[in-house]
């Protein structure tokens, strides 16, 4: 099977896999060359493919969609991050978050700032 993930903004992956193990809104569930086509919506978790030398790799991916057609599964994910192995995994999407926390904190603040100043203007026009 050619399994492909991408993002809104880059491919993070195209290669040829064995088998897929995805987690959906309905639990776990597994993907050979020979499944029928299939549609699933992707819950945030782990998505682990088997490449063609047999070597087990994983991929934390955010909410989306897997399609299946034929020998292409296609998964359309907001966030994707590889790892060679699930310590490795797990240290990238630890700093991610952390990341993405401080932004939204960022924007909450800026948000709040932009509330009060409306607030306050609109106050001053009556």
């Amino acid at each position: 099977m050619r399994l492909v993930v991408q993002t809104p903004v880059e491919r993070i992956l195209d290669r040829e896999v064995t088998a897929i193990v995805a987690e959906g809104l309905e639990g776990s569930f597994g993907l050979r060359p020979r499944h029928i086509d299939y549609v699933a919506a992707l819950r945030p978790g782990l998505l682990i493919y088997r490449d063609a030398e047999g070597n087990e790799c994983f991929l934390a991916v955010d909410q989306g969609i897997l399609v299946k057609e034929g020998a292409r599964v296609v998964v359309s994910v907001r966030q994707a991050v590889a790892g060679a192995t699930l310590e490795d995994l797990l240290e990238v999407v630890e700093s991610r978050f952390k990341a993405l926390d401080e932004q939204e904190r960022v924007v909450r603040s800026a948000v709040a700032r932009l509330k009060s100043d409306f607030l306050r203007r609109f106050s001053e026009m009556k």
